[in-house]
């Protein structure tokens, strides 16, 4: 896994909880040093938690720098998902102090940022150690901030479930109802397993 472009500051970005029912949409910005090696660096969701919290902190010492943003659940409900990703990627470049000089993203979808040059990298995160990285602190930051959530509403589990659709989830919503931080707009793909109408 090595740099996409020749550039100096290229900044890989990635983001976590796109797919969830609750909480923020979260993304991470990563310039590390021009031929910078970690193999240890994956996409996130093929590490354990406690290899990602160790990354984490080997990011954080090692990445020329970094950023992560988050972009709430409201806004998500106003703006929609995607439009609130790219806002969460853009949110994150733009907290760096190093200017990027080439963007590297995670995915297919994705809006020019100012006037640098961007490539979309379908699976970047197992492709682009800069991805990765971004990958895993998007991850792990969302997920301590969910633990955080589930001290102000524990019949949810979020420090388990990060606020995405399990079945205990499911059935925690259709007891309890939505809270502030779940997205109402969304809409489930196993709908019948909820009564509630996140759409209205």
């Amino acid at each position: 896994m090595n740099n996409y472009s020749s550039s100096r500051f290229e900044v890989g970005v990635d983001e976590a909880g796109r797919g969830s029912l609750a909480g923020p949409v979260t993304a991470a910005a990563v310039i590390l040093p021009k031929n910078y090696k970690n193999e240890s660096l994956d996409d996130s969701k093929k590490l354990s938690n406690t290899k990602r919290l160790e990354l984490k902190k080997i990011i954080e010492d090692e990445a020329l720098d970094y950023a992560v943003y988050f972009v709430s659940s409201n806004t998500i409900d106003r703006i929609n998902i995607l439009n609130s990703t790219i806002k969460a990627m853009h949110g994150a470049i733009n907290k760096l102090k190093i200017e990027p000089e080439f963007i590297l993203v995670d995915g297919n979808k994705f809006l020019p940022y100012k006037n640098i040059s961007h490539e979309c990298i379908i699976k970047g995160d197992s492709k682009y150690q800069n991805i990765a990285a971004a990958s895993i602190l998007a991850k792990t930051y969302r997920d301590i901030y969910m633990k955080k959530l589930h001290k102000k509403m524990p019949q949810y589990s979020w420090h388990e479930n990060k606020g995405y659709g399990t079945s205990f989830h499911i059935d925690m919503i259709n007891k309890f109802g939505k809270s502030e931080f779940h997205r109402k707009t969304f809409i489930l793909k196993k709908r019948s397993q909820i009564k509630l109408e996140f759409n209205q």
